[in-house]
């Protein structure tokens, strides 16, 4: 079972890294991996330019947490305690969400799924991490 949660927490990492990478190399409008890229109309070149960088380094993170998801799969036991930790602040990044105000939207379609995955799926692998590497093992 422990091998499965390796592959799970591989395939978390390589898709957190490409998720992060379609944000901090393409910025709010993105690289176009996720679908469009015309969402928006810049009013304000300067003012986007701020918040663009800012969203690029927000994303850098986000490619971080990615390679360390993906290195935890290697040394699973060695990196329990930074993935049990990670695990929960995705949690309190979905909880972010639903502070925009708009019910409808976070629970559309289109954000319905990660909400979920971040205030569900990611508490429960915070579990398995834990309860996977309780006994110490040799990464």
């Amino acid at each position: 079972m422990i091998y499965f949660l390796r592959g799970v927490l591989g395939l978390i990492g390589l898709v957190v890294i490409w998720l992060g990478l379609n944000v901090g190399l393409g910025g709010m409008q993105t690289l176009g991996w996720q679908g469009p890229t015309d969402f928006m109309q810049i009013t304000d070149a300067a003012a986007f330019a701020v918040q663009d960088n800012h969203t690029r380094f927000l994303a850098g993170v986000w490619a971080g947490v990615g390679l360390f998801f993906l290195v935890g799969a290697v040394y699973l036991h060695r990196f329990a305690p930074l993935l049990k930790a990670l695990t929960i602040l995705v949690c309190v990044g979905g909880l972010a969400r639903l502070t925009v105000g708009d019910p409808a939207l976070v629970f559309s379609a289109n954000i319905a799924p990660s909400l979920i995955a971040e205030l569900v799926g990611f508490p429960l692998l915070g579990l398995w991490i834990h309860r996977a590497t309780a006994e110490p093992e040799h990464d």
